[in-house]
């Protein structure tokens, strides 16, 4: 195998929205760095179970159902 080639795996701590943390291997960041997350298995709604609120910005959504109305869906 070529040497160099490939990104440098190593341990870092990742920290959950919670403020939970748990340490894994990566590429990401350099040895001992911190990645805190945004959304994790958590707070995501596809995880929860919870609903996500469709975001209607210049009546798109709207203009999509008046569109596709007659087809039942």
């Amino acid at each position: 195998m070529k040497q160099g080639t490939h990104p440098d795996y190593h341990f870092i701590t990742v920290k959950m929205t919670d403020g939970s943390t748990y340490q894994t291997r990566s590429t990401w960041g350099k040895e001992g760095d911190t990645l805190s997350l945004d959304i994790d298995p958590l707070a995501h709604p596809a995880w929860t179970g919870g609903s996500a609120k469709l975001l209607d910005t210049g009546g798109r959504v709207s203009k999509f159902k008046n569109k596709y109305a007659g087809l039942g869906f």
